[in-house]
């Protein structure tokens, strides 16, 4: 592995669907039950834990055969971890812990940094990360959304939602709500601090809508003109945005509202929010007769009235290039090889860093492809072609770190280290953006594909 660097790092301290109840199951419960939601091998050994003097970021890619973890302060190779199959990563909110979308489930893997809180001051450690046994069973793992201290993990192949708190998804025995909808289908959940559930509504064959339902799994508000209903984000105020094949939805306080796209069908499948910011950061796509799309415009919607407005790329962008900044910037990695940079308040494109070569988007996604992730306000951007990684500083755009690796990056998330402060997610991060495939309607064989995969999104 090569490593370049162009500056010092400036890493911080952190601190920290109209479903009657009879249609619906949702319960509580714990690791004990007949039916365990996680399962785990009781031989796992707890990692040895090496005190640091500040929280140390890492990164997280897969690639044909496995799992690297990098630091993000040095790019220099923490480990190594061989995994078989086209295995996804997801962010899960408590900034240490990664699930895995793999054979069997939501397998969750230990980026080996963390932070604990110790009155007035915290103590930050690393140890070496680790595949733990712990399995979130899942016949298609979907989708996991983390929000304020919980995270949603969705089962495309039953509609099952497990529900846990993040710091506990280590804990095959942890308390988890588990709600079964009422058909399977490549769906979406987010747990608001009140309780309430939003869920999305659908079959094997078509996407519809999302219910919101509340603690005890009552229907509180519901909409059914979401066709295609794909992706989430979180913005500011737990404002919830969903997309759909005709523009997105938006529910805060207590009630859904449609945004309408300007084209009949305007397409907005993976979106990148965060809580410094009202606007959510959204793909746009219009023509549906397209076999691969290569979209120049991207949506952002603004929740506090449900508005939508596009903005011109100077180049075309795939499900893995969106992104925002700690201070709620939104970005894009063009394939153009530039992070472009917009103000989502005026819309602006305030500013196109050269990162990497100009690249093409590949028509099958499973096959690697530039991502994006960013921590402690850097970007962080995967070149395939040569097998790179680079680290930009989204302030100034300088380029300040850059290493080769011995593999072809894929998939990549990142794990910061520091406390988990609520209402600092991204995409979900995230990541999508936890990333979230693209899914067209003329993709969505795609869902059903592989047993042992996380569907497109």
């Amino acid at each position: 592995m090569n490593v370049t660097t162009r500056h010092r790092p400036r890493f911080a301290a952190a601190l920290g669907l109209g479903l009657s109840v009879a249609l619906l199951a949702a319960c509580s419960q714990t690791g004990g039950t007949t039916e365990p939601a996680a399962t785990a091998d009781e031989t796992t050994a707890a990692p040895v834990a090496t005190e640091v003097a500040t929280a140390k970021p890492r990164l997280v890619l897969t690639y044909d055969g496995g799992i690297q973890v990098l630091d993000a302060s040095t790019l220099e190779l923490v480990t190594d971890i061989p995994l078989e199959g086209f295995n996804r990563l997801n962010g899960t909110g408590d900034n240490r812990h990664v699930a895995v979308s793999t054979t069997g489930g939501f397998q969750i893997l230990d980026a080996g940094t963390w932070t604990e809180p110790h009155g007035d001051h915290t103590h930050s450690y690393t140890s070496d990360p680790v595949l733990t046994d712990v399995t979130w069973s899942a016949e298609k793992p979907g989708h996991v959304v983390p929000h304020e201290g919980r995270t949603a993990l969705f089962d495309d192949g039953t509609g099952t939602v497990t529900v846990v708190d993040s710091d506990d998804l280590a804990d095959a025995d942890a308390d988890t709500r588990v709600v079964t909808l009422p058909a399977a289908h490549h769906g979406v959940a987010v747990e608001l601090t009140d309780g309430s559930l939003v869920v999305s509504e659908g079959t094997e064959d078509a996407r519809t809508g999302i219910r919101v339902l509340d603690a005890d799994g009552t229907e509180i508000a519901a909409n059914d003109t979401c066709p295609g209903v794909h992706g989430e984000a979180v913005a500011a105020d737990e404002a919830v945005v969903i997309g759909c094949e005709d523009g997105a939805v938006v529910y805060t306080g207590g009630t859904i509202t449609k945004v309408t796209a300007p084209d009949a069908y305007g397409r907005i499948g993976n979106q990148a929010g965060t809580e410094a910011s009202p606007i959510v950061l959204g793909d746009y796509k219009s023509d549906p007769d397209a076999d691969l799309e290569r979209p120049t415009r991207v949506s952002l919607i603004d929740t506090r009235d449900a508005s939508l407005r596009l903005v011109d790329l100077p180049a075309s962008y795939t499900f893995r290039s969106l992104a925002r900044g700690d201070a709620g910037e939104a970005l894009v990695l063009g394939t153009d090889g530039a992070l472009h940079v917009i103000d989502p308040e005026s819309g602006t494109l305030t500013r196109s860093i050269p990162v990497i070569d100009a690249w093409e988007e590949s028509e099958v996604w499973q096959e690697p492809r530039p991502a994006i992730t960013v921590v402690d306000d850097s970007a962080y951007i995967t070149d395939p072609a040569t097998k790179s990684v680079h680290a930009v500083d989204i302030e100034t755009g300088e380029v300040w770190l850059s290493t080769t690796l011995d593999v072809v990056p894929n998939e990549l998330t990142s794990a910061s280290g520091a406390v988990a402060e609520h209402g600092d997610d991204h995409a979900h991060e995230d990541d999508a953006a936890h990333d979230e495939h693209d899914e067209h309607a003329h993709e969505d064989e795609h869902d059903h594909a592989h047993e042992d995969e996380h569907t497109e999104g």
